[in-house]
Parts: structure tokens; sequence; C-alpha cells
């Protein structure tokens, strides 16, 4: 599955009011390959990142997030997850089965998208799962990107208007290399991912303090 379906194409379609509503400013998707697979990892604030960053990569790529399995059991949502080729992951259990078929459709040349810190931020800096590592060590043929993504948690904002940025990058640190340590690898490409984009939180629950804190 690696051409954008017809739901995938659609969904996108009906995303691009909020993109230009939310002044979406797009760089480096020229640095994505066309073709071949894809290992793409990018930071999480917002329940929007995966649908601004699929939006912004969609005449580049199809992206096949890793995304929370209890989406599937939100009524008339499974059919459009998985019309746009998206794969179910148990959140914080290790899931297995996955990472698995996270590896099968990078082997079959698709684009998959991980947000290493496994859930939203919710202003906190987070420890990078190992995962991504495992992933990017398991298939290196794959190339691996990285993407920052800033300005969703503003959509919650309304009526003020945000200005989302998208930008995808090469990782500065190279390609992952064999001994490396599958953590280690996860928490290079977050800190750069983070030294773009720090954690923020939602524009409605700014200037209240954080939980523990």
């Amino acid at each position: 599955m690696r051409e954008p379906t017809r739901t995938y194409r659609i969904a996108m379609a009906v995303n691009l009011p909020v993109a230009r509503w939310a002044r979406l400013e797009v760089s480096g998707v020229e640095t994505l390959p066309a073709s071949g697979p894809l290992l793409l990892v990018g930071n999480h604030d917002s329940h929007w990142d995966p649908v601004m960053i699929g939006f912004a990569a969609r005449k580049r790529r199809m992206i096949r997030a890793l995304a929370k399995s209890t989406l599937w059991d939100v009524k008339g949502l499974a059919p459009v997850l998985n019309g746009m080729g998206q794969i179910p992951i148990v959140r914080g259990a290790g899931d297995a089965q996955a990472l698995a078929n996270a590896v099968a459709a990078l082997r079959e040349g698709s684009c998959v998208g991980v947000f290493p810190e496994g859930t939203r931020s919710k202003g906190r800096v987070m420890r990078a799962r190992s995962g991504v590592g495992r992933l990017a060590l398991e298939v290196p043929e794959a190339h691996v990107s990285c993407v920052a993504v800033s300005g969703t948690t503003d959509l919650t904002g309304f009526p003020r208007r945000p200005r989302i940025k998208v930008r995808f990058f090469d990782p500065a640190g190279g390609r992952p290399r064999p001994d490396e340590d599958p953590g280690e690898l996860s928490a290079r490409l977050l800190a750069e991912i983070r030294a773009i984009t720090p954690p923020t939180l939602a524009y409605r629950k700014r200037g209240k303090p954080l939980p523990g804190a």
C-alpha cells in the first residue's frame, strides 16, 4: 500500500479548509524520498499533528501512521482508518504485533509515521520510546526522516487564527548506525525535532500549572 488510497485522498481533501485557515507553512518536503521504504519520525503535541503532517506530505507520500488502537473503537472511524492504511498500536504495552506490521509495511516500500513520545506531550518533556529505533534498525534500507510540527495546539483557540508550520528534514546526526542502541537512536531523533519545536500545551490550557507542578 504505497500509493494514496481513495479514502486517503478524500481525507486529505476534507482537511484542506482547515490547512488553509491555519495558514499552513510547509518546508523540506523535497527531502522525503518519493518512493521506497521511509520511516517518518515526528513530535506529538496535538491530535491534529498526524492530520497536518499527512496533509503537508500528501503530494509526496501517503503516510501509514502508528495510531492508538482505541481509535478503531470510535463508531464509523475504523473503516476510514483501515482505508487510509493506518496501523493500530496498543499504547504503553510494547505492542509487538504493531511493530511487526510496521516492519512489514516498510519492507513493502511504504512510508510509516511514528511519534517516538508515544502520546501527546501536553507541554511536558517526554522520553523517546525505543520502538522507533527498533524499526529503523530492523529495516536498515529504510530512509529515516524527521518532521517538526508547530502551531497545531493553537487550533483549540478558535476564533484565534493559528499558524501551523511543518518542517521535514534529514537528521543532522546521520543515518542510524548498525551498532546504535534503539533507545539512544530514538532519543537522538527526538532531540533534533524538539530542538526545533519544544513541547507545547493546548492553547486553552496555557497559563495553567502542569499536573504535579
